[in-house]
């Protein structure tokens, strides 16, 4: 069955995001594999300032996802791989939804449109690094035609993180 992509809009994000970042990924299994619970709204702030910095100097950054209906969803985007483990260096395409929306075709339509935006900004390619666990974010992997290039072992939690890669 082919389901027609849904509506979405990626935008730089705002202040006023910090919030409903926060708001949307206040859920557990949002938060799974992202440090088990849920961030506190500091982080957020500091992130989405990082992610204006980032577009502001590289053209790209992890977008606020939205709806047609303007609501926001989570987000969606691309930004450097900084950790010293891991494929430094890359540009690591991600995505997280708040848990009301999953399911739904949201991440992949973004994450289409994420591809798009970085090759315009002049990346040759995109890594995704994902848990095995994680099936969801794989599926989204896969229908981006990404492949398994690498697997990583994080330092500390001897975790296996696998390392999806596609060329633009």
């Amino acid at each position: 069955m082919n389901r027609v992509p849904p509506v979405v809009r990626l935008r730089v994000p705002t202040d006023e995001d910090a919030v409903a970042w926060h708001r949307v990924f206040d859920h557990p299994e949002v938060m799974e594999f992202h440090g088990g619970r849920s961030a506190g709204l500091s982080v957020y702030e500091e992130l989405t300032a990082r992610q204006r910095r980032h577009d502001a100097e590289r053209g790209f950054c992890l977008w606020t996802l939205l709806d047609e209906s303007e609501r926001v969803l989570g987000f969606t985007g691309a930004q450097p791989w900084e950790r010293e483990w891991g494929p430094t260096g890359e540009i690591e395409i991600g995505w997280r939804l708040g848990r009301e929306h999953w399911g739904q075709g949201y991440v992949t339509a973004a994450a289409r449109m994420t591809l798009e935006r970085v090759r315009d900004a002049g990346v040759p390619s995109v890594v995704a690094m994902v848990l095995p666990r994680n099936t969801r974010s794989i599926a989204v992997t896969q229908r981006l035609g990404m492949r398994l290039a690498d697997v990583y072992t994080a330092p500390g939690s001897e975790q296996e993180a696998h390392c999806y890669r596609l060329d633009l």
